[in-house]
């Protein structure tokens, strides 16, 4: 089968960077990373990071030890949550800004991929003030894995948002090469704002034969071969985006969506934006954020 270029210059990570305190909440992050690590046969780097102002209760057991103790037992807790797995891990010990934190390890480490947990509809529970997802998208190139559900083996329903831009090309193709053996739902949502109203009818599907044209210009753009394409099922729906996107997931049993992070219809961009944690807490499964290549990261973005 003749490879896409694109394809040979975005490899399968070969080294995950998991970003977790060790605590019970952060159980299914490790646990996906692990299950990925295995899949891809990459090696795991678990990154926990030391803050000294957090509330009692997410407080680390270690966190005024000195930083050789504190990695000895990251170190063991890590050995021990994964005993008997086959991967190859290691810890790391960071102090400081938690978003820039992990930018600045998954750099060092040279990651191909940030897994990161939800826990109370925020990243990390209050380790960081607002979105902590959307600043790491603000601040890093590398797709970022937000894991909200409990793995039961590999990903299995994979959908891929899309409103035909680059930036979700670039979406579809890391989902074409990190999972290559899985049918991909491409998934568009036809002019509809982001709206939050429970009530606006979702999963309406009149939206399919306006846009199918643009649908299979968008592929043409792609530079798919045609065993690709043949993995690609078309969805198209009317609907305010949430209530669309969450009911298909729900309906469907998805595991996981895959998004860039710009966009023309704003169906991307809002990850950039406001909504990002709104739009995330919504989501009922994982979500892979893909960074458009072109998009430059910013050194010390704000939060919207």
């Amino acid at each position: 089968m003749n490879i896409p270029s694109w394809a040979e210059g975005m490899p399968v990570p070969a080294r995950l960077l998991l970003a977790t305190d060790l605590s019970a909440r952060c159980d299914r992050a490790l646990d996906r990373a692990v299950q990925l690590a295995g899949q891809w046969h990459a090696d795991l780097v678990a990154l926990n990071i030391l803050e000294f102002s957090q509330a009692p209760d997410m407080a680390l057991t270690w966190a005024y030890g000195n930083e050789e103790n504190n990695l000895q037992i990251a170190q063991r807790q890590l050995q021990q949550d994964i005993a008997g797995l086959p991967v190859r891990l290691s810890a790391r010990i960071a102090q400081g800004d938690v978003a820039i934190s992990i930018r600045e390890t998954a750099v060092k480490d040279n990651c191909g991929l940030i897994v990161t947990g939800m826990a109370r509809s925020e990243t990390f529970g209050r380790f960081l003030p607002g979105s902590t997802v959307e600043k790491l998208a603000r601040m890093v190139s590398l797709p970022l894995l937000v894991v909200r559900t409990r793995p039961h083996g590999a990903y299995r329903r994979i959908l891929v948002a899309t409103d035909f831009s680059d930036s979700s090309r670039h979406a579809l193709h890391a989902a074409i090469r990190f999972f290559p053996d899985n049918e991909l739902v491409l998934y568009h949502v036809h002019n509809t704002p982001l709206s939050g109203s429970m009530d606006e009818s979702a999963g309406s599907r009149p939206a399919e034969h306006i846009v199918y044209p643009e649908y299979e210009s968008f592929l043409d753009a792609c530079d798919l071969t045609a065993d690709m394409r043949r993995r690609l099922k078309f969805v198209a729906e009317d609907g305010a985006l949430e209530t669309a996107l969450t009911h298909y997931i729900r309906t469907h049993g998805v595991d996981l969506v895959v998004m860039g992070t710009h966009g023309r219809s704003g169906l991307m961009s809002i990850l950039l934006g406001s909504a990002a944690a709104r739009l995330l807490d919504w989501l009922p499964c994982d979500t892979l954020i893909v960074r458009d290549p072109r998009a430059k990261a910013q050194e010390n973005p704000g939060t919207s």
